[in-house]
């Protein structure tokens, strides 16, 4: 399977511009509940739905986790023992293809752990993360920020952030404080998140030294447009990620968060709700990998990033989530039936993973020769949001017959699968403070 170029040929380009002010913060708003699974604490189960019994839904999860997090190192786990330290067992979540440990595959693994009750599992990701990526220097660049990319033995690759792992790092966090209260030092899960959810909004621009040359890094949001930022890394024209929005999640951080940045979280979800239209393809509900503020694709160097790629898979999967949880923005609607519709015409069982924005297959050596298992699910998790309920049912069935993925592509496929599957399945829950 291919994958996707590395974060390090856009980071590489980051240089030093002077910030100028930022708006003065909204005022707090009351804040509606919408009439999701927030409101209601009723989650859906498309395969239920689809005539599945509970005790097969369980035990195809629990397969997913055990073959991921546990099974042959060779072939199936994505998961490692790496000994131990002063903080209890260490654990790393490693991209096999690309032969690296990535923020976003850590957090993604925490998230599965705080989601099925796995806590060792957590904390050993957890301490692994805090002990070779976080960076705790106050003079370094990514001062409060995690290094988005490590060898295994933890050394870096690159010491800048990506946002999308530190926003899955702090959920996961908040959801770990309010499932498992009491923890002291970096286990002090609701404190840890504060921490990065402040750093994420206020941290000041730091210039300096890094590994790897230097670097100037700033907060990860843009504070005018409300939209997470694809790097905070400095440069004359900053941009987003589609499949970076999460509303889902800024509505719980607007409600649990630093009281201070509340109001600004609270925008973010809507800004992000008005940007999943703007930024996908009016027919075709394809997303770009990378986008201006204003929707339109941001086109760099990267050949994948103006049009749908493998970032792009999960925008679909964000907006859907979050109609799931909170029902506030019916245009996530359309979109989840436009994609679908999309997909089931190119063929259900056999689509690619790359397209342009209108629909065309980018069948480039390595690209579209594969029929991606995490663009099954998270084309199937769509389901959750789709008004045509027998064709969201066949997105259903597509990735209940689609199994476990194993060899080189396991990392991003094997995280998409599971969290796919757990979101389908009703066990992707918000857990809120006891």
């Amino acid at each position: 399977m291919t994958h996707r170029l590395p974060f390090s040929l856009l980071a590489a380009a980051l240089f030093t511009l002077a910030i100028t002010g930022q708006p003065a913060p909204r005022k707090t708003a009351q804040l509606e509940n919408g009439h999701g699974a927030y409101a209601t604490h009723r989650y859906r189960n498309l395969f239920a739905e689809a005539g599945h019994s509970q005790a097969e839904i369980d035990a195809k999860i629990d397969a997913a986790f055990q073959q991921l997090f546990h099974g042959d190192p060779k072939t199936q786990s994505v998961v490692f023992a790496a000994g131990s330290n002063a903080n209890g067992p260490l654990m790393y979540l490693k991209d096999v293809y690309s032969r690296d440990v990535r923020t976003e595959g850590m957090s993604y693994g925490m998230m599965i752990a705080v989601q099925l009750d796995k806590k060792a599992e957590f904390d050993a990701l957890w301490n692994w993360a805090m002990t070779y990526m976080y960076i705790s220097d106050p003079k370094h660049p990514s001062y409060g920020f995690f290094s988005w990319s490590c060898k295994t033995d933890g050394s870096p690759n690159d010491e800048s952030p990506a946002p999308d792992g530190e926003e899955y790092f702090a959920m996961a966090l908040l959801f770990a404080g309010n499932r498992w209260p009491g923890g002291h030092g970096i286990y002090d899960y609701h404190a840890e998140a504060l921490q990065l959810l402040s750093a994420m909004r206020h941290r000041a621009v730091i210039t300096g030294a890094t590994k790897f040359g230097p670097r100037s890094v700033g907060p990860e949001v843009s504070e005018e447009n409300a939209m997470i930022l694809f790097v905070p890394g400095i440069m004359p024209h900053p941009f987003t990620d589609p499949s970076y929005h999460l509303p889902a999640f800024y509505e719980l951080w607007a409600r649990w968060g630093p009281v201070e940045d509340r109001a600004f979280w609270a925008r973010a979800a809507e800004v992000s709700r008005a940007f999943f239209v703007k930024t996908t393809n009016p027919q075709t509900g394809l997303a770009p990998n990378y986008a201006n503020f204003d929707g339109t694709p941001h086109v760099t160097g990267n050949p994948q990033s103006g049009v749908f790629a493998y970032d792009a898979w999960r925008t679909a999967s964000n907006w859907s989530v979050d109609w799931s949880w909170w029902r506030k923005a019916p245009a996530e609607q359309e979109l989840s039936d436009r994609i679908q519709k999309f997909f089931a015409a190119e063929g259900i069982d056999s689509y690619g993973p790359v397209y342009t924005l209108d629909g065309k297959s980018l069948g480039t050596p390595g690209q579209n020769k594969d029929h991606p298992v995490g663009l099954v699910g998270v084309n199937a998790a769509a389901g959750l949001a789709a008004t045509d309920q027998a064709r969201a049912k066949q997105f259903t069935e597509a990735l209940w017959k689609t199994p476990i993925p194993s060899g080189q592509g396991r990392y991003y496929d094997g995280m998409l699968y599971l969290m796919s599957f757990m979101h389908m399945s009703g066990e992707f829950r918000i857990w809120p403070p006891k």
